[in-house]
């Protein structure tokens, strides 16, 4: 059975080395794929760069890097240099097999780049933008990540594809695991964060039917809001069961398994 986990920067630059001990003892009995974030480390190399980060916002109101010519330079140096190689140390430092990868390589996550965007500006008025350097998955090839993973290896993937011109694209990590979850049938798909879940009006919601996500989707603030529309689309297109917890804590991905975080199950 796989087991695909996502975890953002902020998880990976405050909480590492417990994720790490974490997924090698999972990887015991389970077959693991760990996508992660950086976008903290992306933003810092930025500035540090002279190079301006921007952001935008969807009518949906979910808020994404925009990744122009510059911009990506520094993202896939970052991210499938720096961060994606420090998961993998710490993997390896905790006991683990590790290979870091991109979506990029082997042509993991073939994409499509976004010709325009639709953002909302900060009036609340609609405009649509190039759609610089990020891209829309199409097609996610198995066939490395199964031999990977049939080796032993936990497979650390940076949120890096490439489209049919060889141009590489930015990709949201959230859906990369999703992207992924869904086409190697996972059992499961774990969405790691810094809060303990999916929370409506304070409260942690601690189990959401996928029949009931459209009357609670308004109502789930920014940032979350991607990682559920995710994990609901996930557990519809036959992977077992999505979580989305607590990636802090000694043994985060344990403990999710075990109870903790919001739940999206089928129904």
């Amino acid at each position: 059975m796989v087991l695909v986990v996502k975890a953002g920067g902020r998880v990976i630059n405050t909480n590492i080395n417990n994720v790490a001990r974490d997924l090698v003892e999972i990887s015991k009995v389970e077959e693991v794929v760990f996508v992660h974030g950086g976008g903290d480390s992306v933003t810092e190399m930025c500035m540090r760069l002279g190079v301006e980060p921007r952001f935008v916002v969807s009518p949906e109101g979910i808020k994404s890097r925009y990744t122009d010519e510059k911009e990506l330079e520094v993202y896939v140096m970052v991210i499938a240099g720096k961060v994606n190689k420090q998961v993998v140390s710490s993997i390896v430092r905790a006991g683990g097999k590790a290979v870091g990868v991109s979506g990029a390589d082997g042509l993991i996550l073939l994409a499509e780049r976004k010709k325009r965007i639709v953002v909302v500006d900060e009036r609340g008025r609609r405009r649509i933008v190039d759609g610089g350097y990020t891209g829309r998955i199409l097609k996610v090839d198995t066939q490395l990540l199964s031999t990977l993973l049939s080796l032993g290896y936990i497979v650390v993937v940076a949120p890096l594809a490439i489209d049919s011109e060889g141009t590489l694209l930015n990709i949201d990590g959230d859906q990369v695991a999703y992207s992924i979850a869904t086409a190697l049938k996972a059992s499961k798909i774990v969405y790691l964060t810094d809060v303990d879940g999916v929370l409506l009006d304070g409260s942690l919601v601690e189990e959401i039917k996928t029949s009931r996500y459209g009357e609670l989707a308004s109502r789930i603030g920014a940032g979350m809001n991607r990682k559920a529309m995710l994990a609901v689309k996930a557990v519809e297109e036959g992977v077992g069961e999505a979580v989305i917890g607590s990636g802090l804590g000694e043994r985060p991905i344990t403990s999710i398994l075990s109870g903790s975080g919001t739940r999206i199950r089928a129904g």
